[in-house]
């Protein structure tokens, strides 16, 4: 096994994380849906080596648009874009279990797999926004556990699909006519508790033989997807120890089900990052006092599903205060935990999470952040991070050429690439195509 290496995505937030970052002096407010904004920021992060670039998805118009910027394109057709405009960094995007259908997301990003030459990635969401499920036919969100099990059952299906080709079905031999060996093209006859596919894919596999599949859940049901599933994990993680104690769940739950490949766990890590201390703080400053602060109670009341008229800015979370039982666990749990642990006001709670909900928030100079990431790498908390600039592309510039170069000095974080595919990146193995190893079973 060779020396293990540290992993970066850039998690493209339209105009940043921080909710008014649309509205710095570099900004362009209409960033959000410009294509360009999105290539623009891909090669910077391809320019500092990064593994991926990440993008999230919610299919809705956003809650309170008056006040900031949301995810408003369709992640795989942005991704798309991107894949023309570069070489070598991965493009990983979401897609809900919930909202789609197995072949079609099977059919999609093995198509998008094949057009980049092996550099995609899917991160399997199940989503928990009765807005959004309003915009699909249903009157509300599904159960939690009934959301999960459809996800672990649509991931199964769409595996299968992406291996109904095996390697060299394809034979497009002009001497003797023969274009496809349909022996090695399989139907999947899948048959179950909410999906029925005959199969197979009318697509073939790809360099890297399927996309890397990827999942960010956190609750009981999230690991056990997860475990099932996932190559790569997004996961929310305010300490050290909350990160080593997630993996390693994680990993236990993974051998449980008989696997033993790799998994990177990758936290995500919102930062802000400034020439001195005194100059971090000063940008923070700057960007909170641009922050509406209304728009920032509305918002942590969303997610913990309660009325904002329960929530004082300069008073704790109510005493009451619970992740909801049907969605939303991971962010909504840091986030109560977050202000339990360190008695914050809501005020206080919003300044934290640089406006954002649950993920840490790192302020200070390259050095500081440098010093930090290698922390949480050495002691096993994080493999990697999924990076969320304050704003962008700003502050993905001053991290690629400030910061990156540090992690290389510290002999954690490449050079250069040394691989083509995405998961040449994460340093996973290619996946085995199950029809070839049962056929291999059987000749042996």
């Amino acid at each position: 096994m060779g020396r293990r290496e540290l992993h970066l995505n850039i998690n493209i937030l339209n105009s940043g994380f921080y909710a008014s970052a649309w509205r710095a002096p570099a900004s362009d407010p209409s960033a959000f849906v410009d294509v360009n904004h999105y290539v623009r920021n891909a090669r910077i992060a391809e320019r500092g080596k990064f593994d991926a670039v990440f993008l999230a998805d919610t299919p809705v118009f956003a809650e309170r648009p008056e006040y900031r910027p949301y995810q408003a394109l369709e992640p795989t057709i942005i991704l798309a874009t991107v894949a023309a405009h570069t070489r070598h960094i991965g493009l990983i995007g979401t897609a809900s279990t919930s909202f789609n259908d197995p072949y079609n997301i099977a059919r999609r990003f093995a198509t998008l797999d094949l057009a980049s030459n092996g550099r995609v990635g899917w991160n399997i969401v199940t989503t928990a926004d009765s807005a959004a499920a309003r915009n699909f036919g249903l009157d509300g969100v599904v159960a939690h556990r009934e959301r999960y099990e459809r996800a672990a059952e649509f991931a199964d299906v769409v595996v299968k699909l992406w291996d109904s080709w095996e390697d060299g079905a394809l034979v497009g031999d002009k001497a003797t006519g023969r274009f496809v060996d349909i022996g090695r093209v399989h139907p999947i006859d899948h048959e179950g508790a909410h999906f029925k596919v005959r199969g197979p894919l009318n697509v073939p596999r790809s360099r890297q033989g399927r996309p890397v599949l990827v999942q960010a859940g956190g609750s009981g049901d999230g690991r056990d997807l997860a475990a099932r599933h996932a190559e790569a994990i997004f996961s929310v993680a305010r300490t050290q120890e909350e990160g080593i104690a997630f993996a390693a769940d994680v990993r236990a739950r993974a051998r449980s089900l008989g696997r033993t490949g790799p998994i990177a766990f990758l936290p995500g890590l919102s930062t802000l990052i400034g020439a001195t201390e005194e100059d971090a703080r000063r940008r923070e400053e700057e960007l909170w006092e641009l922050f509406p602060v209304e728009y920032g109670l509305a918002r942590i009341a969303g997610l913990l599903q309660i009325d904002p008229a329960r929530l004082s800015f300069d008073a704790p979370l109510p005493d009451d205060v619970a992740p909801p039982k049907d969605g939303g666990h991971t962010f909504s749990g840091a986030t109560i935990e977050l202000a339990r642990r360190e008695k914050l006001t809501v005020r206080q709670l919003l300044r934290r999470l640089g406006t954002g909900t649950g993920h840490r928030l790192l302020v200070g100079t390259p050095e500081t952040i440098a010093d930090d990431i290698e922390a949480w790498f050495l002691s096993g908390a994080a493999d990697g991070f999924n990076l969320m600039p304050d704003v962008l592309p700003e502050g993905l510039e001053v991290f690629v050429d400030h910061v990156v170069p540090l992690l290389q000095r510290k002999g954690i974080f490449r050079t250069e690439y040394r691989g083509e595919t995405l998961r040449d990146h994460l340093g996973l193995p290619r996946p085995a195509n199950g029809w070839e190893t049962a056929s291999e079973a059987v000749e042996a």
